[in-house]
């Protein structure tokens, strides 16, 4: 690989689309999602400083969606009333023609924190933001 980069390799959310539970969600405006390393301070002797220990992991992240259906609300607005705290499967893909490659990462068990049952502004477009925490995930294609 090279030193150099143009700006043609910068890869574009234009093209990042979403699945969710195997369903395209044609409305998705970004994703994020993050993994938190959890670490402890560890105390070293004849050291001023103070390393760390990796713990463990922490998964969150968000859902931003055009307000065009009420997805989220049926999805998931039966099983939070009988109690079920639903998991499911998001899947996202960023292909660039422009980029050196595609990612596709499966996000496999998202808890989403909050379902907006009503969020809207007169002249004002309608979107919807869906944090979820996750604690695995799956690399399907990555950049090179």
């Amino acid at each position: 690989m090279t030193n150099k980069i143009n700006g043609d390799r910068v890869i574009s959310g234009t093209f990042g689309e979403l699945w969710l539970d195997g369903d395209y969600v044609a409305e998705v405006v970004g994703v994020q999602a993050k993994v938190e390393l959890i670490k402890e301070d560890v105390s070293l002797a004849g050291k001023f400083t103070t390393d760390q220990k990796f713990m463990g992991y922490k998964g969150t992240g968000t859902v931003r969606m055009h307000k065009v259906n009420s997805r989220m609300i049926k999805k998931m607005s039966a099983d939070v009333l009988r109690g079920i705290n639903p998991r499911m499967q998001l899947l996202s893909s960023l292909n660039d023609p422009g980029a050196l490659g595609a990612e596709r990462i499966l996000i496999k068990d998202a808890s989403f924190n909050d379902i907006t049952l009503i969020d809207w502004e007169l002249r004002k477009l309608g979107e919807i933001e869906a944090p979820f925490t996750f604690t695995d995930w799956e690399l399907k294609d990555t950049i090179n």
